[in-house]
């Protein structure tokens, strides 16, 4: 057996394996063996069958798999062995056109196309100076939050008067005939025009409106609304709705009370006003830390993708690409290649820093990631909820035999341990801002 590899240019390679008959003979009657041992066919009692019968009916087709999976093997350990840094799997050569007898005594020669890594050097050090934001919370965003909380735990009421923020309960009819009727909740919060929502502000039960819903409305909330499609709610011919108020449904903010502050922190530290809104100016700002780091971490992409300058093999990667997915069109992956080399150089940047300093992502990063995400995914959906830990590790095992899932979440627990990596090497410059400033950054 000789296998070899050819430097065509720095990113194009190939490689040639050669096979003479005792190289892939014994793992052929090996393969043969096993398969008469397991054979079940006609006229022959179970693991009886003779290996000459099984070599002359399936004989070529044993070999073509196990001559196959030998090549794969060996070009998987040389690729191991010499250290070459390889993009995509070897395709092989388009104009190998051998023809062999496939009886046992060939000498094969394959020859596959690889393409290379380039060569570059990763341009974060001492010396490279990044901004990590220390974002404060304005007034107008804890007022924000504060009555997000205050709404999650109120209460629903009918008042008798409509005001703005209500939800109407009202019958819809499109004025003409055999129009639309439909029954159904108005958030007078999503009504787009300023004149016909004030129309909608001060009715009472049975009072009626007449308005034009194409103004009123954004074409999806519009489509929602009357239950149709939002081509329907486009191709409207009549425009003009009788709305007739059933009920009138408003949430009423919690009250700042010892109840309200209770349910919100059990712990019982917060019984004052002052107290809560100290806290929640903690929380808001801890949430903000999420922001600097998301910040920081596309800016120390943006420098690396801008310094590190990168050739690609693009025709054999386009190549591979369409050998791997062939239901691809040639428009679908023109289209998108130029995103798939962006994200290939990004993580070859990775790669070279988790490779060079001995980084490691180990299982219990991963699953502490996977209880993170279902954590926060939960609190979400529920605020009051408070999952233990052997739920999370539950959910976090369903997850992660997910291969997909767990595939995404071991790389972003690599991204994040580069993350945490480059944040140790480079230099920060510490800047005070507040969130409405910092939501314009970059814009």
């Amino acid at each position: 057996m000789n296998i070899s590899h050819q430097k065509i240019d720095e990113i194009n390679a190939s490689i040639t394996v050669d096979l003479a008959p005792e190289d892939y003979n014994p793992q052929v009657d090996k393969a043969i063996k096993d398969q008469a041992k397991k054979a079940k066919l006609p006229g022959f009692r179970p693991g009886m069958v003779p290996t000459s019968h099984i070599k002359r009916t399936y004989g070529k087709s044993i070999l073509f798999d196990e001559v196959n999976r030998l090549v794969s093997e060996q070009i998987n350990n040389y690729v191991t062995e010499q250290k070459l840094e390889v993009l995509g799997q070897p395709l092989p050569k388009e104009e190998n056109d051998a023809n062999y007898n496939w009886d046992f005594n060939d000498n094969f020669s394959f020859e596959y196309e690889i393409g290379l890594a380039p060569a570059f050097d990763v341009p974060f050090s001492a010396e490279t100076e990044f901004v990590a934001y220390d974002i404060t919370a304005d007034d107008a965003t804890l007022e924000e939050r504060v009555k997000n909380l205050r709404r999650s735990y109120g209460k629903m009421i009918n008042p008798e008067v409509s005001e703005e923020g209500d939800v109407l309960y009202a019958a819809l009819k499109q004025n003409k005939e055999d129009g639309i009727e439909k029954t159904t909740s108005v958030r007078t919060d999503l009504v787009d025009n300023a004149s016909i929502k004030k129309s909608f502000i001060g009715l009472k039960k049975d009072d009626t409106v007449t308005f034009d819903i194409k103004k009123a409305f954004k074409v999806a909330d519009l489509a929602r609304l009357l239950g149709v499609t939002e081509d329907e709610a486009k191709d409207l011919d009549v425009t003009e709705f009788e709305l007739t108020v059933k009920n009138i449904n408003r949430l009423e903010e919690a009250e700042l009370n010892e109840d309200f502050f209770k349910k919100l922190f059990p712990d019982g530290d917060v019984t004052t006003a002052e107290q809560f809104q100290a806290k929640v100016k903690e929380e808001v700002e801890n949430l903000f830390k999420q922001n600097s780091d998301q910040k920081l971490r596309n800016d120390i992409y943006e420098f690396g993708m801008d310094k590190v300058e990168a050739a690609f093999p693009e025709p054999f990667l386009k190549r591979w690409l369409k050998a791997t997915n062939p239901e691809i069109s040639q428009e679908e992956l023109e289209e998108g290649f130029q995103d798939f080399l962006k994200n290939l150089k990004w993580t070859l940047i990775e790669n070279r820093i988790v490779t060079a300093n001995n980084l490691e992502v180990k299982y219990d990063e991963v699953v502490n990631l996977a209880k993170e995400r279902i954590y926060s995914q939960i609190k979400m959906y529920n605020i009051n909820e408070e999952p233990t830990d052997e739920q999370l590790n539950q959910f976090a095992m369903q997850l992660l035999q997910d291969r997909e899932q767990a595939n995404r979440l071991f790389e972003e627990s690599k991204a994040l341990k580069v993350f945490d990596y480059l944040k140790g090497v480079i230099k920060l410059k510490s800047k005070k801002i507040d969130y409405a400033k910092f939501e314009k950054l970059d814009k």
